[in-house]
């Protein structure tokens, strides 16, 4: 991309601003050197990188790269051998430390949040904290050489401390004796050269023997290291001198180690310019509130509310621009000061900003486009640097672009054809904008001449736009209206301004009646869009108002779904409750029954099985349909003789006798019990006695089941006649449904009513044998017959 277009566009402030959001002077580096990339897929993987540092400032927050620097010249010299100091050493260290951290606060994201492609950055990211931390243990904060790197510099540095600590001592009671004292300028001891030195006062010098090392300015004091403690400083000094090489000793040593990883600490130093760089993208995103382009490289470019970047939010006004579908070229027309040059600035900024895997001051949806380049002829007039602002230096810069674009460009254009004769200079517009259309590359071109509005409306492909204008406030809005040519609004200020009636009337008449018309037609155009947009914004606040309600809605049905849910889990939970003490109290009753059968007393077997029953059908659900059925079915009040069904054993039952205004003796099988009138439900009516066909008989057979279902006949109390006939037909409804066993209970008795239905049974067609029942099943007073 050619420098003079991106200073054109004022890209190198965007990298300005990029750069103040970097942590390291390698971070730095890569943001100063960015530019745009022709290559789709490369230019997606940059903004992909962004977008994934963006989830991390999003979520996280930006890494700290404190402690991190830029020591690959140190790196250079330990590699071949040189020695570095302390501080380069500690640096080292340092950098050492904050790459290992970057890479562990990346790998915990990932672990939340998928972020691949820095993930897989980082990790390349060598660890090397051996020898870390072997400089830290030789080398302080502060980068002074700690004792303890090595035991021969701490006997040293003990030996050092001993000899000062004597020099010291020998001084200062020196400086205590009267004859001393008065020969010195101050009781102090003091340091020159590396040597201990006392003050003595300059008249003394000839009574005082020893080396001077120094002396005053005014020359009054001469410092002066007595005789008695030379000894004892050459000594030190030789001491200092054993410290210093010791140090060197250390220094190499640790200087060869990072020679050795020298490499791989420069890749890592790399690695985390790159990692820096991309979060700076990040945050700048953040901070400019920009959103993630889509990218194409078709020559589709759509910016929704787009934004300057370099104008603060609160006086930026966004535009809309779509280019590349329905019309390759825009031609914006309109007054001066409108907007048209931002504008321009804007769709190629934002492009440039794309194509460098930067985020976009614009909403969500908008598309930039990868061109292979990107072309500006643009004269600021607000700029004290512009230096291009007449006929001829335009045409060059024009000149230079109509040989250099390609169809896949995107030309911007401000103010075409200006600085020369009106009819020339449309004309040579016009021509200019044909020849750039017919070559197939994207343009947005703009300009004074009125010329160009018909140009732009005949092209197919080409389209007007103008720069809005306020007339209430005779200043521009600075909102861009694509579809609408610009109108020139003149007679209109002047008339605002004052300017005489007889004067504007005048010129009115100048103008010619096309002109005429088509500024009516411009005007209309303008009245028609901005009903249609107070339309489309009233319709939007519909549409957002209708997307809460039904938030809301949802919101609602889900509490709703959530509490039918718990009721459901409670009604199963309760219902499994009733079943468990259901069938407890069965289990008990059977129990007890048991119990007193073995006890010898008078239980019928029936009795058992009557309890078995009970257990079978001790089911909540059928109960409740039960109870439902009855609160909602208005019956009479029940009457001796009617058959009911016992909703708490869920069995059917004959009503014997009412035993007072709330219970009734009601007949269960073999059974009868007192049951309360609150538990019967009415299965059908008596018959009146009147009604009654007259009988021969008056013994009732009763039958414990359903006749669809029943394999039991009770015949208690009948006589042998009757009882056979009764049996006859039981065999036949039992065979027919398919039933392989029977029991017809007949009691123990005389043996009459037993002795003659075992003969019937064993000369029926259809019974295979019989025998009485055993102990839990009836005993003597039950015949089975099993079926053919």
């Amino acid at each position: 991309m050619d420098d003079k277009i991106l200073k054109t566009l004022e890209y190198r402030k965007i990298l300005n601003t990029l750069t103040e959001y970097t942590q390291t002077s390698m971070g730095r580096t890569a943001a100063e050197q960015l530019k745009p990339v022709a290559q789709l897929e490369e230019v997606k993987r940059l903004l992909a990188a962004t977008d994934q540092a963006y989830t991390v400032d999003r979520l996280k927050g930006t890494p700290s790269l404190s402690g991190i620097t830029d020591v690959r010249e140190a790196l250079k010299r330990a590699k071949i051998g040189g020695t570095l100091g302390t501080h380069e050493l500690l640096a080292t260290a340092n950098t050492i430390h904050g790459s290992r951290r970057l890479k562990r606060f990346i790998a915990g994201v990932h672990e939340d949040e998928p972020i691949e492609m820095l993930y897989n950055l980082s990790e390349l990211i060598s660890e090397q904290k051996p020898l870390e931390d072997d400089i830290k243990a030789c080398i302080d904060d502060t980068a002074e050489v700690l004792d303890s790197a090595s035991a021969e510099l701490a006997q040293i540095r003990r030996e050092l401390r001993n000899g000062e600590a004597r020099i010291r001592e020998k001084l200062e009671s020196m400086i205590r004796s009267q004859s001393v004292a008065k020969m010195l300028q101050d009781q102090l001891i003091t340091i020159r050269g590396d040597r201990f030195v006392i003050p003595v006062k300059a008249e003394y010098r000839s009574y005082f023997g020893g080396i001077v090392h120094d002396q005053s300015g005014s020359g009054a004091t001469l410092f002066i290291e007595p005789e008695s403690i030379v000894a004892m400083n050459n000594k030190l000094r030789e001491t200092r001198i054993r410290e210093e090489r010791e140090i060197e000793a250390i220094l190499q040593k640790l200087s060869a180690k990072v020679g050795e990883q020298a490499d791989l600490i420069a890749m890592d130093i790399d690695i985390v310019g790159q990692l820096d760089f991309i979060f700076a993208k990040a945050r700048m995103a953040h901070v400019m509130k920009a959103v993630l382009p889509r990218m194409n490289d078709r020559g589709y470019l759509k910016l929704r509310k787009g934004r300057h970047p370099l104008i603060p939010r609160e006086q930026v006004v966004p535009i809309d621009v779509e280019l590349g579908n329905d019309f390759t070229s825009i031609i914006v027309t309109g007054p001066n000061t409108g907007g048209k040059t931002v504008t321009l600035k804007t769709i190629g900024l934002l492009n440039l900003m794309a194509m460098s895997g930067l985020f976009i001051p614009a909403e969500e949806g908008s598309q930039m486009c990868v061109f292979d380049a990107i072309f500006a002829d643009i004269g600021d007039e607000q700029s004290i640097e512009q230096s291009l602002s007449t006929f001829s230096s335009h045409m060059t810069n024009i000149i230079r672009i109509l040989n250099t674009m390609t169809p896949k460009s995107l030309v911007l254009l401000d103010e075409v054809g200006a600085g020369t004769d009106p009819a020339e200079g449309s004309a040579l517009a016009i021509a200019i904008l044909e020849h750039i259309h017919r070559t197939g590359c994207r343009m947005v071109a703009t300009t004074h001449y009125s010329e160009l509005k018909a140009y732009a409306y005949e092209r197919k492909g080409v389209i007007n736009a103008s720069m809005e204008f306020d007339i209430n406030t005779l200043s521009p809005t600075y909102r861009l209206l694509v579809g609408v040519p610009g109108r020139s609004n003149a007679f209109a200020i002047a008339e605002r301004l004052g300017l005489p009636g007889t004067i504007l009337d005048f010129a009115r008449g100048e103008v010619k009646e096309e002109d005429q018309r088509v500024e009516h037609m411009i005007a209309s155009l303008e009245e028609n869009r901005h009903s249609a947009e107070v339309e489309r914004e009233r319709a939007e606040q519909v549409r957002q108002e209708m997307e809460a309600l039904r938030a809301r809605h949802q919101q609602e049905l889900q509490k709703l779904e959530e509490q039918r849910d718990k009721l459901v889990e409670k009604a199963r939970t309760d219902a499994k409750k009733i079943v468990d003490k259901a069938r407890s109290e069965a289990e008990d009753i059977i129990a007890e029954l048991r119990k007193l059968a073995q006890e010898g007393a008078a239980v019928k077997d029936h009795k058992l099985i009557a309890a078995r029953k009970r257990l079978e059908d001790a089911v909540p659900e059928q109960r409740r349909k039960a109870g439902h059925q009855t609160a909602g079915k208005k019956q009479r009040s029940i009457e001796a003789g009617d058959e009911v069904r016992v909703l708490s054993l869920n069995q059917k039952g004959h009503v014997v006798e009412l035993a007072g205004s709330k219970e009734a003796l009601v007949q269960l099988g073999i059974m009868k019990m007192k049951v309360a009138l609150d538990d019967l439900e009415l299965l059908s009516e008596s018959v009146p006695a009147s009604k009654q066909a007259p009988r021969q008989q008056a013994t009732v057979l009763k039958r414990t089941r359903d006749a669809s279902s029943r394999n039991e006949l009770d015949l208690r109390g009948a006589n042998l006649e009757e009882a056979l006939i009764e049996v006859d037909r039981f065999i036949d409804e039992a065979f027919l449904g398919n039933l392989g066993q029977i029991y017809i209970i007949h009691g123990k008795g005389t043996g009459i009513l037993r002795s003659g239905i075992q003969e019937y049974l064993r000369k029926h067609k259809h019974v295979k044998s019989y025998r009485l029942g055993n102990y839990g099943e009836g005993g003597a007073g039950v015949t089975i017959a099993e079926l053919k």
